[in-house]
């Protein structure tokens, strides 16, 4: 096998770098809005891919390493009990969720133009685009890995 270039081994940490960074800049943001991260990408989630999300993908998109199913839950039910979202199976934005909704954005959107400006918009276009196909293309790695049978073809033994 040919020796990978060594931007393969430095994509995953300049990735992870970045977007801890961003993340940090927006949690900075929101703060001053007395807003969770949680609270914005699930409104953003639902103003960009309603009206009318499954509440199920939803959920499953916001699930995160450090968010798990149980905090989803109560986040949805949180947003619904501040008159943000309604909805069972499919939720959309309340006309209170939408006017919170367009207010953090343009609150985030200055400080995004500030940082985005230093770059060419066509280098910022090609990295979204590729960012795009990458995550899709390990979408599709992770679900062939979740469908592969089970290497483990032997009982183990168990201790006596």
């Amino acid at each position: 096998m040919a020796t990978p270039p060594p931007v393969y081994s430095q994509f995953g940490s300049a990735l992870g770098l970045a977007e801890r960074t961003l993340s940090a800049n927006l949690r900075a943001h929101l703060a001053e809005r007395d807003t969770e991260p949680e609270t914005w990408y699930a409104l953003q989630l639902i103003a960009t891919r309603g009206p009318g999300l499954a509440r199920r993908e939803l959920s499953s998109v916001l699930v995160a390493p450090r968010f798990n199913a149980n905090s989803v839950h109560a986040l949805l039910t949180n947003l619904e009990a501040d008159g943000l979202i309604r909805g069972d199976a499919e939720i959309d934005l309340t006309d209170t969720g939408k006017a919170l909704h367009s207010s953090l954005r343009r609150s985030i959107a200055g400080p995004t133009v500030e940082l985005l400006s230093h770059f060419d918009v066509n280098d910022l276009e090609t990295t979204v685009r590729t960012l795009q196909a990458i995550t899709k293309r390990a979408e599709t790695a992770r679900e062939s890995i979740d469908q592969a049978p089970s290497q483990e073809t032997e009982p183990r033994a168990s201790a006596a």
